[in-house]
Formats: C-alpha cells, structure tokens, sequence
C-alpha cells in the first residue's frame, strides 16, 4: 500500500507506475482504492463510475476497470456535501457528519469484500490511500489509510513531496502521529517530486534513516509532462491563462468551481498547433477559437458562477463580433447552453428548482433521480452542420456519459416537432423556446451503447458555431478531433495537418515512459521483497 504525507503528493502517478512496472515484469496486477473524492471519474465496461485514478491505473495494467477497484467514490456536491456513490451507482447525498456516523460504520465490509476478490483474481494488488494517514480526527472511523492497512495485512511505502518544502519534518511527523502498530507497517519511504543536485539531499536521506530505521527506496526527480490523466482539478491551478507563443488555435475551457472531467481536453492540448487555456474571469477571455463550457457536478450552480463573473455577456459579445469563433459544450456545459434547466426534486442543485439557461442552444434539461452512466460510440451524422475539414465519409465518435439531466428539445415541451431534413430538431421562433439567437439546431452523432438501440446524440447549430454534446472524451476519438480542428484551420484561412497521433498509442508510450522513470530511480528489489514477491518473479 502507497500512503502519503499529504494530498497530492503523487500517490496515484507512483501507484500507476508501481503497475506499470509489475505487470512488464510479468504479475497480473490490479490497482485498488477503498474511498476516492473526485469529481474526475471513469465509467467502467459495465456502466458504473469509479474514481479516474483507478481506471487510469487499470489502463496501465492492461486491464478492464471495475468498481471492485474503488467501491466507494465520494462527488462533493457544495462544502459540506456530497453524492456518495458505491460500487459504481449513487447511493445517497450525504452531509460530512452524516457520512461519518451513518456510512463509515457499515462500510469496512463493502471495501474488504471488494479487496478480496481482487485479491482472489490477481497475483498483486497495490492499494492506494487517501490524504494523510495522520488526520487525527479522521483515523477512528478511517477505511482508506491505516485502518484498511490494517485489515487487509499490507505492508505501506510513505510517500512524500519535496517539492512543497518541509519533506523530513513531513515523513517524521507522520510516523510520530501514527500508533506503534500503524508506524510498524511502515516500511519504507520514497521522496517525490525532487528538483536539484542529489548529492546536496544525501545527508538528509542518511539522517531520515537513522533517525526512523525505515529505508528511503528511492527519490524520484520531478517529471514534466506527464501526459497521464490528472484526477485533481488542483493541477489546474499550474495551467496557465494566456494562450501558448506558436499555436494556430486558442481553446478557453470556462474553470467554474466544480468543474468534471477536465482530462477532456488533454487530447487538445496534445495537439501541436492548440493551445488550451482554463479561465475564470471575463477579462481572460481574450480572442480565442474556441469556448469550451465543461462537464459539471452541479450545473444550476456553476452557471451562476458564470453570470457572477460576467463570462455570459463576455461569452455573447465576443460570439458575435468574431466571425469563425465556436461555443462548445460538454455534458453539464452542454446542459447551460440551453433555455432552461429544471431540478423539481433537487436532484442537482438542492436549492434552484428552475434555473434561465444561455440560450444558444433550444434545448429544456430536467435533472431527475438516477444518473446515467454507459460508454457510447458511433460516428458523425453525414448531413451535421458542424464544421468539419475531412475526406472521410464516416467519423468515428465515442466516449462514455455520465449525467443525470435528461435533454430535449424546447419544443418537445408541450408542442409538436419541428424537422429538419431526416432529423427532428426545433425552430428557436418556436412559442416553447425562450431562445434569442435566431438560428436553427440539428443533431450531430448516431451513437449506440451496450443493451440500447441507436439513437440521435448532441445538439449542432445550422452555422456550425454552436454545439453542445453529452459525451466525454469526445476528442480522444483521433478522427474527429483533427478533423475539427482542421476545419477551424479552414476558417482561419490556414493548411490543415491531417492526422498527428493516436490518443491511444501516446497513452500507453506515457505509461511506459513514467514506468521507466520510477524504474530508474526507486529500489525495485527492496520493493518487491516488501511486496513478498521474489525479485526476479516467473509468474
């Protein structure tokens, strides 16, 4: 089991190296997390929603994630509430005391039992905790750090950051915290995220090991660009607001504050002639290519963070003195850009029940109970207006959806429907709209997922600069994102540049790339003999 000194101290890239690795080596190997907190979460084969760390994680293994891999997953809803979901499905909206009292009491079965069928399939499992394992206040009723230590009988390697300063005072004073018990688990410690001359650190690491008899098995220098999903959408705090020297195309993504499934757009930033910029305020904005409205926890509430900033009329006024400028939305993003959301059991929001969309779209959402969480594919329908440069009869499309909004036409609202060649779609002069934009909408993909027959998915206006869809990781589907982007490179009076890379192709050199790294730098014997492995395993 990997812990750490605090959060985001690199539990989950070491934990997906730590995989990488065993499994090169030839161990059928599988990532495990009792409890995560993430609004970033992956949708598994089967439908069900798990932290992003351990799909990624399973990706680095070669395996299919499941929730045996994180049973619980906590969604923070506002500051002291959250959705709780359990293996995969919500299971209740919970306050933080009331999670506390009423769900950690009973949950040491749901995550053991969950453990020990992993345990039972794979040769290794490599637990990851969650936070400190030093929160005194937290430690009674803990499920994820030392207590799971515990029940499951594994040993713990700590995990510190050096890079935020105070890294021996760290790994020391969480061993003084533990109990003798917890801190005899401990078994060795790696230093993460080290810039500078090792032969400066020595010293202390000699000084660390005698003072706590537990070996430092390695430090691990800082790796830039790492090209592995972030699950934290702290790692945006690094990301920077103005648009990269040298790029054809400026993407904004609207930063609301809970904002989901950012790793979206890595494939985007990936690109060689796109810049992605995350904003927060309207004077950010700048002159981009591209808006980008995100996935979102609590939509009712981001879009008023939105109006709050002035990014509507910011976002409006710049529509409509740019001439190829495109507005793009993204499951919740996509909910905003309609005329109206409505939550009548507060489902989303707990407070609004009715809430003004942007009105770019003529589209009505009503959240209801349930969430719908299922991987999609399918491919660009021949006749959408979105503006695409391709000599491909058929673009591929897929990515999974994570929602509990349905989405239909305003139109569909109490009056009749409104066509457009072979596809229903809805004037926006229509007496069920409130929209003000004047253009008209058609769908853009025929998408299918497992069990469900297919159907008509996202929402494209007839000029092509306004489109709004359910699907995440919508430009990991290496086709249509450059054909996208080329197409705004048309509109730019610029080249296209085909195809660049296979999203899926850099995602496993990424892995192989962090896994030589922490390969190269930590003690792998003392890691396996830790593990209880030998250390040149035939398995």
């Amino acid at each position: 089991m990997l812990q750490g000194t605090a959060s985001d101290v690199g539990k989950s890239v070491i934990v997906t190296a730590l995989c990488r690795i065993f499994v090169q080596d030839g161990i059928r190997t599988a990532p495990y997390k009792s409890q995560n907190m993430a609004l970033n979460s992956y949708v598994t084969a089967d439908g069900r929603e798990i932290g992003r760390a351990q799909g990624v994680q399973a990706e680095a293994c070669g395996i299919e994630a499941t929730t045996d891999m994180n049973p619980v997953l906590i969604k923070p809803t506002g500051d002291m509430h959250s959705q709780i979901v359990v293996h995969g499905k919500p299971y209740q909206h919970l306050s933080a005391m009331k999670y506390r009292e009423e769900f950690l009491p009973v949950a040491q079965p749901i995550v053991m039992e969950a453990l020990n069928r992993l345990r039972d399939e794979y040769d290794l499992v490599v637990l990851e905790g969650a936070g400190s394992p030093a929160e005194i206040n937290l430690k009674q009723r803990d499920i994820v750090n030392m207590n799971l230590a515990g029940w499951a009988e594994a040993p713990v390697i700590l995990v510190g950051d050096i890079d935020r300063g105070g890294v021996f005072a760290f790994l020391v004073g969480t061993l003084e915290l533990l109990e003798p018990e917890e801190r005899a688990r401990v078994k060795g410690f790696i230093i993460n995220k080290f810039r500078g001359d090792l032969e400066l650190l020595r010293p202390g690491l000699d000084w660390l090991e005698q003072r706590t008899g537990i070996p430092v098995l390695g430090v691990l220098p800082f790796l830039p660009d790492l090209e592995i999903e972030a699950e934290d959408s702290v790692i945006l705090d690094s990301y920077a607001s103005m648009p990269k020297q040298g790029r054809d195309i400026d993407i904004v993504v609207i930063r609301y504050p809970r904002i989901s499934n950012f790793t979206d757009f890595d494939m985007l930033a990936a690109e060689p002639d796109v810049s992605v910029r995350y904003v927060q305020r309207a004077a950010e904005l700048g002159e981009p290519d591209v808006i980008i409205l995100p996935g979102s926890k609590d939509t009712i509430s981001d879009l008023a963070f939105l109006r709050e900033q002035g990014l509507d009329g910011a976002i409006e006024q710049y529509m409509e003195s740019s001439t190829h400028s495109q507005l793009v939305g993204i499951c919740g993003g996509y909910q905003m850009l309609g005329d109206v959301l409505l939550d009548p059991e507060a489902v989303e929001s707990g407070k609004v029940k009715q809430s003004r969309g942007l009105g770019w779209l003529p589209l009505t959402t009503t959240f209801l109970p349930g969430k719908k969480t299922i991987r999609t594919a399918g491919h660009v329908l021949p006749d959408a207006p979105l503006s695409l440069y391709t000599m491909e009869p058929v673009i591929p499309v897929g990515g999974y959806e994570i929602h509990s909004g349905e989405t239909v036409y305003s139109s569909q609202v109490g009056f009749g429907l409104v066509t457009y060649g072979s596809y229903v779609v809805a004037h926006t002069n229509d007496a069920a709209s409130t929209t003000s934009r004047g253009k008209d909408v058609a769908p853009l993909f025929l998408v299918q997922s497992v069990d469900e027959e297919e159907r008509m998915e996202g929402v494209c206006r007839i000029d092509g600069r306004v489109f709004g869809t359910y699907l995440h990781g919508l430009f990991n589907s290496d086709g249509y994102r450059r054909a996208w982007l080329d197409g705004i490179r048309q509109a730019k009076g610029l080249e296209p540049l085909a195809a660049t890379f296979s999203a899926a192709a850099r995602r496993e050199i990424a892995f192989d790339r962090l896994a030589d790294h922490v390969r190269g730098h930590l003690d792998m014997d003392q890691i396996y003999e830790i593990a209880g492995l030998p250390k040149n395993p035939q398995f």
